[in-house]
Order: structure tokens, then sequence, then C-alpha cells
């Protein structure tokens, strides 16, 4: 289910936020959450992660729902993927070069480095570099540039000059972690291809990537250099990243853009399963149910097994007032894929939609499951706002809304809500704690 959330805070709220995703929203990045893109996307990126001695589970991979191409680290192991970049992404090799790369600064500790030479530009460049960073993060590239320019030009050579060094070190980290796991650097010779034809552009026409992550034909002639001599380079993509990329880019698609382009761009005559995929939610979004729920009972009978189909088969119906209906294949996918926080978060809105008390009793259970998966989705802590409610427990509800409150960034509702439930627990119980 693609969710979509924007944050409202100020954009120099990045200097003292208290996390590095309430920075991320700080900087006013809209930010996407999807079962099935996240799976895709930690599926490619995981063998990279522990080839670099990286804990998987520790490397959050956050969706930014932004047409332009790019990707980025921010705030310690938190990595940002566009969008756009997974929609023009030609194949799977292509998003593992780029992931590869990026997991290369992330075991280098580049950004605590660059953390330490902003502070010694002196604050005035630190807040000229952060804020035009989060204009250019949020599609403002000319607006980022400005402001950056703003700062004192000595400190701005040393900030280029260092991540460029960094560039290069991420590339060699990242050639040797696709050697690692047995794959081709085609993918991210290709990438660097794309990027470097963009030099040429000014500034306002080129992706951020370019802006972000300076190209310099040495960095793709050392990439180019291992392509030709690497043994690798003939590996072909596994079948299963195959598939799964093509779907990613059916459904981002089918999701993002209008009906009438995905029609367009994916003909009837055109039968792979990304075509079909797309041309499905596109028929839902019009909304025209009659065509989109055999176009995904189709898919379903050819993979019975994928908790992700079903899952959007429980969407579409939920989403179009048949909520009834969308209570099993919400079920079932819950069943096929129990450790997905956001699979058991949409199997608990349609319980509570039903508005049944044995329902919002196992809403209640998958609710907790989801917060023992992953605590930092406000929306969880939303429903489960909801559920407390229709259970008659007044102090959890003040609880969940200030935990949505905290993770929104919004303060005065969180220190609003703490305060209720500190005088509605019972002192010393858990949630009083």
């Amino acid at each position: 289910m693609l969710r979509k959330f924007l944050s409202s805070l100020l954009a120099c709220a990045v200097l003292t936020a208290s996390t590095a995703l309430h920075g991320a929203q700080a900087q006013g990045i809209p930010l996407i959450r999807d079962a099935e893109i996240e799976s895709t996307i930690r599926a490619l990126a995981v063998p990279l992660f522990e080839a670099a001695g990286l804990d998987p589970e520790a490397v959050k991979i956050h969706l930014v729902n932004d047409g332009a191409l790019n990707a980025f680290v921010f705030g310690g192991q938190r990595l940002f993927i566009t969008t756009g970049l997974l929609m023009r992404s030609k194949h799977a090799g292509q998003v593992i070069g780029v992931l590869a790369h990026e997991t290369g600064h992330i075991a280098g500790g580049h950004l605590a480095r660059l953390e330490g030479e902003r502070r010694n530009a002196g604050m005035q460049a630190l807040i000229s570099f952060v804020l035009g960073a989060a204009a250019a993060v949020a599609g403002q590239g000319e607006v980022g540039q400005a402001i950056i320019s703003g700062g004192t030009h000595v400190a701005q050579r040393q900030m280029l000059t260092y991540t460029r060094g960094h560039e290069a070190a991420a590339d060699q980290a990242a050639l040797t972690y696709l050697d690692r796991t047995g794959q081709s650097a085609v993918g991210m010779m290709e990438f660097l291809e794309v990027l470097g034809n963009q030099e040429l552009l000014t500034p306002g026409r080129q992706d951020p990537y370019v802006r972000t992550h300076p190209i310099t034909r040495d960095r793709i002639s050392f990439v180019k250099n291992h392509v030709s001599n690497s043994e690798l380079s003939a590996a072909p993509i596994p079948p299963e990243y195959r598939f799964v990329h093509a779907r990613m880019r059916g459904k981002l698609q089918g999701f993002l853009r209008p009906p009438a382009e995905t029609f367009s761009r994916y003909p009837q005559k055109d039968q792979s399963i990304e075509a079909r995929y797309a041309r499905a939610i596109a028929h839902y979004r019009k909304p025209d149910l009659g065509r989109a729920i055999p176009l995904i009972d189709e898919l379903i009978a050819e993979r019975p097994d994928d908790p992700f189909l079903h899952e959007l088969k429980g969407q579409m119906l939920y989403e179009n007032g048949r909520v009834r209906e969308a209570l099993a294949p919400h079920e079932v996918a819950v069943r096929l894929l129990p450790n997905s926080s956001l699979l058991r978060v949409g199997l608990a809105q349609t319980q509570i939609a039903l508005n049944e008390p044995t329902l919002n009793e196992a809403a209640l259970a998958n609710l907790h499951e989801a917060v023992r998966i992953e605590r930092d989705y406000a929306t969880t802590w939303g429903l489960l706002a909801v559920a407390y409610g229709r259970g008659g427990h007044i102090d959890l509800v003040a609880l969940a809304l200030a935990e949505k409150a905290f993770l929104l960034g919004d303060e005065k509702e969180a220190r609003l809500q703490v305060a209720r439930a500190e005088n509605l627990l019972p002192e010393g119980s858990a949630g009083w704690i």
C-alpha cells in the first residue's frame, strides 16, 4: 500500500532535530511508505551491506517521492532514494550500483567526517550548506545553490574538495562490494555515464545527484576500467532481481503518474508483469475496479504466495468502500509475510473500519506487533489511538497520540498528550514509565 506523508516543519529545524528522520522531514522531503518497494530495495541492498560489514537491520531505507534522480545518506545509517531514480533505472543492476556506492559512504564514515568539516567551516557556512542542501533535495536546485553561495567561498571550496574525495572512495568501496557479492559493475558504470552526460547542463537542469555527488571523468574511467578487466562483468542479473525491479517500476508508474500516461506507456499488447501491474493500478485509480480486480486476480493466480499482490487487492477494495471484501486479502498478505509492520497496519486499518469488537481486539494485536517490529511509523500510533478508544482505554489513547505527535515533529501536541497520559496512567505502569 503506497503511503505518502509530507512534513510541515520549518527547514531550519534540521539543525536541532532529535533524529535523522525528523531532520529529513524538516527539509520538506516527501517520504513514501510501501512494503513491496521497501522489500525490493532491501533485497537488492542487504548483500552489499553484509559485504561492507554493516548490520543490515541497522541501515534504514527511505523512499522519497521526487521525480528527480537522486540518492543520499543522511543522519548516520539512513539511505534515501528517490522514486525518480527507481523509475528511470533500466534494470536492477543500475539500482544495485547506486546502492553499492551509497553503502560505501556509510561504511566509510563519510558523514561523520563531513560533519567535522562543516564545523571547521564555521556556523554561517554550516547554516548555508544545510539550508541549501534542503532546498536542493526538495527539488529547488537553483534556490539551494543560491543559498549555499551565501556562505564563505573558502568553506565551499573545502566542502567540494572533501566530497569529491569521498566520491572516489565510495566508488572504490562499491566495486569491492560488488566483487564480494559476485555481481557485475556494468549497471554502476551505466548510471555514472548517464550522470556524466549532465555535466554540460546548467546547474538548474541537472539532477540533484550530480550536484550532491560530483561526477568526474576520472570516476567514470575508473569504473570503466574495472568493468573491462573484471570476470564478473558478464555475470547476469538474477531473474528474481529482474522480476522485482520490473514490478517496482510498474507499481510506481501506476501510482505516481496519470492513468492515461500509464495506458500509453503500457499498451494492452504488452503482457509483461510490469505492464499488467501498472495497468491494474491505473484502472483502480480511475476508479474502475471492474477492470482492476480481474487483472490483480490474474496475477495472484500466477503467484499465489506473493503477499504484495494480496495487499494491493485489499487496498483496492478498501479504498472503494468494499471493506468487508478487503479483509480476506489483507489477512492472506499478513499470513504470508507476518514480519512486515506495514502489512499488519493495512490489515489493522481494515479491521478497525469494520467496527466490530472482536476485530478491534485483532487490530490491537496486529498494531502491537507492528510497533514491536517498527516503532517509528506515526500511522501505527494513530490507529492504536482509535483502537484503544474503542476499547475504553483513554489513558493509552493519550499515550499513542503523544507518540504519533512526536514522530510527526509536533512538539506542542506531543507535550500536551504526554501530560494527559501521565495523569491518566497508573503510576509505575509500563505506559507511565
